[in-house]
């Protein structure tokens, strides 16, 4: 007997004790590393006649769309969520399997099947040789894979693993007349030594029929789809076991491992930078082998984004076939960016996106309102439509089309227990539809795209008797970036590293320590189409030690909103989110402020909105209170000849500040000295 060994697994310890893990994407990466020019694998399959197999080594994007439908999500990975439920379903490895060596063909499709599945591998064989040279070429690049031992033909089976049937191959033209009956001859070309041939084949051959009269493929065009659709046959059900986590949800599975000890982490941004120098604008990135290179990799802002992506470059995009959607941001403080998502990319983000929701309150049977923003690619709707139409709720689908009498109509007809919208867009509608009907209630309320101020929340619990109000921190460029559970309020987040891997960082891109405040860069580690590597979006924050109810405890963010929302003034700097913060007393929902110059001096003009009218003097002087930063200023004079002017407030009606027509927002801050 011999054994080529793995790399040093990484383990969790389960309920039924060490949980070896190893991750599928890793074997992609193996087998697109072996399929190189030059690394011996031609040489090994010509030395015995097997070159016809390299179709099957090849196949590395039918085999990961397998894999995905296989496991329910290949980037989610092992457990997979369920979309009916808050729960997941976790996948194991039966730990080994035993391959009779009938025919190459068939042995390396349960190989690589075994493989991707977590197991370690024995191989009753006459060619040992074949084997141990193929697993030397997929383990060289040194990525944690399961072994591979081989033993005699006719060696006993006890002891090396459960037996493993890979059913044979058998590609069939029908007889002239009879689409349905196969004519009992395979495809051209057809191998009968290497998958099974008419008459040769075992019990239950994967058959592939074709139409009579029609040229069939090529040995080489038919291998390049066989791995998918093994993904789709019931014998590879035996190479894992599947257990029904009942109480657990996506992100209680995930904060109960440490990642660090799984390389779960580690695996997702292996395989996100791989793909991602595909790309022209990544091709020179540096591999990486675990979170700890992260830092060492460039910050990618939103300037190159731009000029690299379509319309303007092609700089990130992969050459692969198009599929997907196409977004575009909001542009509410700067010029459209479009975001191009692959079919998969979309699947992924749907995946993650159901648990999320029902952390934010969601439940079956619940009917939503949403209101959110759509038109122009603008992908705020287009998102949430499909995630929502997974879930088992009732979704009524308004845009910015809402109004106070369509709202009142959904919560009276169809009893519309909950609503999700932009605070600048949804506030003011609630608002005049409690005015038109004082007994409207709304038992949830999600928001996203900025900021909702405490008496906003304060008003929704008194009046609409509103439970549950959680935030979701979101991006065209990357979708969720964090979330709150019913537990958290104000400015805190949990995060969900193995989607959008955040970083706070200083001005220079490096990082910072936890509790310190800085940019947040992310990390798209399920974006295949246009991948983001330490993209600066935009926002501040500091990340901070939470334990929070839910389950999902450790680093939270504590999210200080957009880094274009710093007021600078006369060399001094407070945040946006402060100033609202502030105002809150008064009972402002909105708040935006300009900066302005006028002969040498800054100017501040700070625009509310509150429900109720208020006296913008008393406002004025309340902040210059607050912040020392505006202590010093002097009101503006509207008489002609006047000092310079330093800082007004002035007071709007809900609704009355300009909102973006993509969005639904409002610019936090405008800084006409920057934009002159």
């Amino acid at each position: 007997m011999s054994t080529l060994a793995a790399p040093t697994p990484a383990s969790v310890t389960g309920g039924a004790g060490p949980v070896v893990r190893y991750y599928p994407t890793d074997l992609l990466l193996a087998l697109e590393e072996a399929g190189r020019p030059g690394s011996g694998l031609d040489a090994l399959l010509a030395g015995r006649g097997l070159s016809a197999l390299r179709p099957l080594l090849d196949a590395g994007e039918e085999f990961a769309q397998g894999l995905d439908e296989l496991f329910g999500g290949l980037a989610q990975y092992p457990w997979q969520p369920l979309t009916d439920t808050d729960d997941v379903e976790e996948l194991r490895p039966v730990g080994a399997v035993l391959l009779d060596d009938d025919r190459p063909g068939t042995t390396l499709r349960g190989l690589l099947l075994a493989w991707a599945t977590g197991n370690h591998v024995t191989v009753r064989t006459g060619d040992p040789g074949l084997w141990h040279g193929l697993a030397a070429l997929l383990h060289r690049p040194g990525l944690p894979l399961p072994a591979l031992r081989t033993v005699p033909r006719d060696a006993p089976g006890d002891g090396h693993g459960t037996p493993l049937r890979v059913p044979d191959l058998l590609p069939l033209a029908a007889r002239p007349g009879t689409p349905d009956a196969p004519a009992g001859h395979a495809a051209a070309g057809w191998d009968p030594a290497l998958y099974a041939a008419p008459g040769t084949a075992g019990p239950d051959p994967l058959e592939t029929r074709f139409p009579a009269g029609r040229e069939l493929p090529g040995q080489d065009a038919f291998t390049t789809g066989v791995l998918r659709s093994d993904c789709r046959a019931s014998w590879t059900g035996a190479l894992s076991r599947r257990t029904r986590l009942h109480g657990t949800t996506l992100a209680a599975a995930r904060a109960a491992e440490d990642p660090r000890r799984t390389g779960r982490l580690d695996a997702r941004l292996r395989h996100t930078v791989a793909r991602a120098r595909r790309s022209p604008y990544y091709r020179d990135l540096p591999p990486v082998r675990t979170l700890a290179d992260l830092p060492g990799l460039p910050v990618l802002d939103k300037a190159a984004l731009a000029a690299h992506s379509l319309p303007e470059g092609r700089g990130f995009a992969s050459g692969a076939r198009p599929t997907g959607e196409v977004l575009r941001s909001g542009s509410t403080t700067g010029t459209p960016r479009y975001i191009v998502y692959a079919r998969a990319d979309w699947d992924n983000m749907v995946r993650e996106a159901v648990p999320l929701f029902y952390a934010m309150g969601l439940a079956p049977g619940d009917r939503l309102v949403n209101t959110l923003f759509g038109g122009d690619l603008y992908g705020g709707l287009t998102t949430t439509v499909t995630e929502f139409s997974r879930m088992p709720l009732e979704c009524c689908t308004t845009a910015q089309a809402a109004t106070p009498d369509s709202l009142l109509m959904l919560a009276r007809g169809f009893d519309a227990n909950a609503v999700i919208g932009v605070p600048t867009f949804l506030v003011p509608l609630l608002r005049e539809a409690h005015r038109r009907d004082p007994l409207l209630r709304v038992e949830k309320v999600l928001y996203l795209g900025t900021a909702m101020s405490r008496a906003d929340r304060a008003w929704l619990r008194e009046h609409l008797g509103t439970r549950i109000i959680s935030s979701v921190l979101a991006a065209n460029d990357g979708a969720q970036l964090g979330y709150q559970c019913a537990h958290l309020d104000g400015m805190l987040h949990h995060v969900n590293d193995d989607y959008n891997y955040l970083e706070v960082v200083d001005d220079d891109g490096r990082p910072v320590p936890d509790g310190t405040a800085g940019e947040l860069l992310t990390t798209t580690l399920q974006k295949g189409e246009g991948p983001l590597i330490r993209y600066r979006i935009g926002d501040r924050g500091r990340f901070v030690r939470h334990d929070c109810p839910c389950g999902v405890s450790g680093r939270t963010l504590e999210y200080h909103g957009r880094s274009d929302g710093v007021v600078r003034l006369m060399g001094g700097a407070l945040l946006h989110a402060e100033l609202l913060d502030a105002a809150a007393g008064f009972g402002v929902s909105e708040l935006q402020a300009e900066i302005g110059s006028q002969d040498g001096r800054d100017t501040l003009t700070v625009r509310t909105e509150s429900a109720r009218p208020l006296d913008p003097e008393a406002l004025r002087a309340h902040l210059a209170g607050r912040f020392p930063l505006l202590s010093g200023t002097r009101v503006y004079e509207e008489s002609a000849g006047a000092a310079p002017a330093d800082f007004r407030v002035t007071c709007h009606a809900p609704g009355e500040l300009d909102r973006n027509p993509a969005s639904g927002k409002i610019r936090p801050v405008v800084d006409l000295r920057v934009d002159a």
